[in-house]
């Protein structure tokens, strides 16, 4: 299955995320390595072009990932855009439906939690950051975090609508 977006397009959503420490996973042999390979706690952000869900999620992580103890990993995959990626990372979350954004969090290669879009679309970026401190003060140990406050706090949150965004065509 092609991209739907191309990676320029949607390149300051994949920033927002990066800019805070989070490695933008590429290909299924990255998610493999990242998930199945590596021990410790991973997260994982499925995300995406959705203004209002995605929106949320990005800031949500980042400030997330000031707290004291944050995942061990910290990675992302982009919908539409990193399509044999996703795949992968759905296939690794068992019986979670496939959506985007989503956020899953795997112990030694194992799922240990996950907010699903039908969780995401309803909260705030505040409220997303809550739940996630939660999880990660009961299932992390690294020190946070990820960034220094002044590189977070220059992070650009990005909330656009998705259907501004041209499909990508390949020429």
């Amino acid at each position: 299955m092609p991209a739907m977006y191309a990676r320029e397009d949607v390149q300051s959503m994949i920033d927002e995320l990066t800019n805070v420490g989070v490695r933008s996973l590429t290909t299924p042999e990255d998610v493999d390595h990242a998930i199945l390979e590596t021990p410790g706690m991973t997260m994982v952000v499925i995300n995406s072009v959705c203004g209002c869900a995605a929106g949320n999620c990005r800031p949500g992580v980042s400030l997330a990932l000031q707290n004291d103890r944050i995942p061990d990993h910290l990675t992302t995959v982009f919908a539409g855009v990193d399509v044999e990626a996703v795949q992968r990372a759905r296939e690794l979350m068992e019986g979670i439906p496939p959506s985007s954004p989503c956020i899953a969090l795997f112990k030694d290669g194992k799922m240990a939690g996950v907010l699903e879009r039908k969780h995401i679309e309803r909260m705030t970026a505040m409220d997303i950051s809550t739940a996630l401190t939660k999880a990660f003060n009961e299932h992390c140990t690294r020190q946070g975090p990820s960034v220094p406050s002044e590189v977070f706090d220059s992070n650009e949150h990005v909330k656009v609508c998705g259907s501004s965004i041209p499909v990508y065509k390949a020429d």
